[in-house]
């Protein structure tokens, strides 16, 4: 398994990924299968910020779903320790559902071609435009236009599941939405957190190439 430790407005000191490495040691018993576990390090440099200054994302990259967790702190020792603590948990969570077979089949990806957004714009629109992502994982930042917003986008990989499946993995990776296909309908979706113990999923209906888009959303609530 290997384990990649990178920093953003921060160096990473040697010193440091030995306590990550020693510290991630329970993944590979909690998720035998995991090939890679990704750690990143983001230095606030605001002062106002100075309790929540260190942040640490751990990420999972698994056969099965993405398993991440996230922690602050005013070190990055703190941070880590919060976050791997929210990562084991979770990965627990996973290990025990695969143990009771609550396995979902996975149908046959569908086709996510789509026309080309930007065919017939000519290259002055699309310089106040973000280009969007192209490979699967990548993280794209753009400014918008002369504004001082800026945008960033992730291409990820998505293939169809149910409901119930798509709320489970919002939880593992401690999200507080998830987006997702509907293997039954083919509709995008997005799962999200109401109050409680209550869901809501908004629903797109949608025909590319022109038509009119539709927006449903319904609520859903989860046994205690």
């Amino acid at each position: 398994m290997e384990i990649v430790v990178k920093g953003r407005n921060t160096e990473i000191a040697g010193r440091f990924r030995s306590h990550v490495e020693g510290k991630l040691g329970k993944v590979a018993q909690l998720a035998p299968r995991a090939q890679r576990v990704e750690v990143e390090l983001t230095h606030e440099p605001n002062p106002r910020q100075s309790e929540v200054s260190e942040r640490v994302e751990i990420t999972v990259r698994d056969r099965g779903p993405v398993i991440r967790a996230e922690a602050r702190a005013s070190d990055r020792y703190g941070a880590l320790d919060l976050a791997s603590n929210k990562l084991l948990e979770r990965l627990r969570r996973s290990r025990d559902r695969r143990k009771n077979h609550h396995r979902y089949a996975v149908p046959a990806p569908v086709d996510a071609t789509l026309p080309d957004p930007a065919a017939d714009r000519d290259d002055a629109e699309m310089a106040d435009r973000p280009v969007p992502p192209t490979t699967p994982g990548e993280c794209v930042e753009a400014q918008l236009g002369d504004s001082p917003v800026v945008v960033r986008q992730k291409l990820h990989e998505a293939e169809p599941m149910t409901v119930d499946q798509a709320l489970y993995e919002m939880e593992l990776v401690g999200h507080p939405f998830y987006l997702f296909i509907d293997d039954e309908t083919g509709q995008p979706c997005v799962v999200y957190h109401r109050h409680g113990w209550t869901y809501g999923v908004i629903r797109l209906n949608t025909v590319m190439g022109g038509g009119t888009n539709h927006v449903e959303e319904s609520v859903t609530a989860a046994a205690s």
